[in-house]
């Protein structure tokens, strides 16, 4: 049986100044009226925001500074992400880009894709998204359908992907493709390549949510040519590459701070001698956040050391996201019996209506509850 490992992680001593500095960067940009605080981190696009953020270099914070990072520590990077999320700033056009798709093309990339690619992303100037989902797979990646035939020159690729995070708003994306041949092994024949969202036979369709957002996509690629240069890795070895890049997607805090202003609000909302049963409830939720937040960053500290901590990841991202749907549920229940007092935030309602529309789908981003508890359960030795 493999065990879990959260070892608690110390935080350098430089980033409480940081904290310090990114509050404060904040704090004056909002005077500003530069941007007001927003939900779900997953939902607001802000092109000149993230442009802002990469001139202070807060994006591609621990890549080399010869691909335009800033050689930062990932514990560092932890930080700033954590302020930015509680604060509601609107992070989604850079977010993919620096969380993931960014440390996969500095990991397994050519040297011309660093170049071409890193510095851009670390300014602010370009966005990924990614191509993962199809509509008849969902979580279940090796049974993906999407196609790449092997012609002079690159490939041509032939599918679909759905659910993709802001593809209309972004310039690439990092896609799954079967290139190898039917094999009983159905990880092995994956590739992933740099899509350019903006390529002859790219068609990109709105999926509108509750809200009636246009957040997800479908992404039909119709005989779309890639060449070599756009191949990720090696040919076949895509599995290998998702699979690491998903210890990055699922266990940051964006996995338990979706709902968080909700949180913040409701103890706003409740005043300095809240009712008993809004007391009670904003207790528990502050110590599953406090617990998530350590497991949360004893993975972000494993990251740092070079490790593949998909099994905590999976935990991670199964319990925050449970912790994130409690807080909408719990406090629609619990806010009526709760009045309004003197200096308390007057956006509850709009805040706790945007967290409600938007709850359903937090247990679906990044693979949902079933598939990771799949590999939780595999993990431990349990199936």
């Amino acid at each position: 049986m493999t065990a879990l490992r959260f070892d608690p992680p110390t935080l350098p001593p430089e980033a409480a100044a940081l904290r310090e500095e990114v509050r404060r960067f904040l704090a004056e940009e909002r005077a500003k009226g530069t941007w007001s605080p927003r939900g779900d981190f997953g939902t607001h696009t802000d092109v000149a925001f993230s442009r802002l953020l990469g001139a202070r270099g807060w994006i591609g914070m621990t890549w080399p500074r010869q691909y335009g990072g800033h050689e930062r520590s990932g514990l560092e990077r932890y930080v700033v992400t954590e302020e930015l999320l509680v604060s509601g700033a609107p992070v989604t056009a850079h977010w993919i880009a620096d969380r993931q798709s960014g440390p996969l093309i500095l990991r397994v990339g050519t040297e011309a894709q660093k170049q071409r690619f890193l510095p851009r992303i670390a300014r602010g100037e370009i966005f990924f998204s990614i191509g993962m989902s199809e509509p008849d797979s969902g979580s279940d990646l090796v049974s993906i359908r999407t196609r790449g035939t092997k012609v002079e020159g690159g490939w041509r690729v032939t599918g679909r992907k759905v659910w993709t995070s802001n593809a209309h708003v972004s310039d690439y994306a990092i896609t799954l493709v079967r290139t190898g041949p039917p094999d009983p092994d159905r990880h092995s024949g994956l590739s992933q390549f740099i899509l350019d969202l903006k390529a002859p036979g790219v068609s990109i369709r709105p999926i509108r949510n509750l809200s009636g957002q246009h957040d997800f996509n479908e992404v039909v690629l119709d005989d779309v040519f890639l060449a070599d240069d756009m191949l990720v890795g090696q040919p076949g070895d895509g599995w290998k590459q998702v699979t690491s890049e998903l210890a990055f997607e699922r266990s940051g805090p964006e996995r338990f701070l979706s709902t968080y202003r909700l949180l913040a609000a409701l103890v706003e909302q409740g005043g300095g001698d809240p009712d008993d049963r809004v007391a009670e409830q904003i207790g528990r939720f502050v110590a599953h956040l406090w617990a998530l937040r350590g497991m949360s960053l004893s993975i972000a500290g494993m990251l740092q050391a070079g490790e593949t901590p998909n099994l905590e990841a999976a935990c991670v991202k199964d319990l925050g996201n449970a912790f994130e749907r409690a807080i909408p549920e719990v406090a629609r229940l619990v806010a009526p019996m709760t009045l309004p007092v003197a200096g308390a935030n007057d956006d509850f309602a709009a805040i706790q209506a945007e967290s409600v529309l938007n709850a359903p789908s937090i247990t679906l981003r990044g693979g949902t509850r079933e598939i990771l508890r799949g590999i939780i359960a595999r993990g431990l030795g349990l199936r």
